[in-house]
């Protein structure tokens, strides 16, 4: 019986164990979102790298949190 894949974990496979990946899921959908931007309020956010952040609208680069930013 084959088991479904859990979203971005599931290129782990097996390894590592349930909460771990269950963990891994949470932080990745969390970052993958657009976050709110705090000079022009739009939710146009988007990740660069870790640490830095840059919004699609007004053009703002800056840096916030590791994997999102904080409130």
């Amino acid at each position: 019986m084959k088991t479904k894949k859990i979203s971005h974990a599931g290129r782990f496979g097996v390894r590592y164990g349930k909460t771990i990946r269950e963990r891994f899921n949470a932080v990745q959908d969390k970052q993958k979102k657009r976050q709110k931007c705090p000079f022009c309020t739009k939710p146009k956010v988007k990740r660069s790298a870790k640490g830095i952040w840059r919004c699609l609208s007004c053009k703002n680069v800056f840096t916030g949190g590791a994997y999102y930013l904080n409130e």
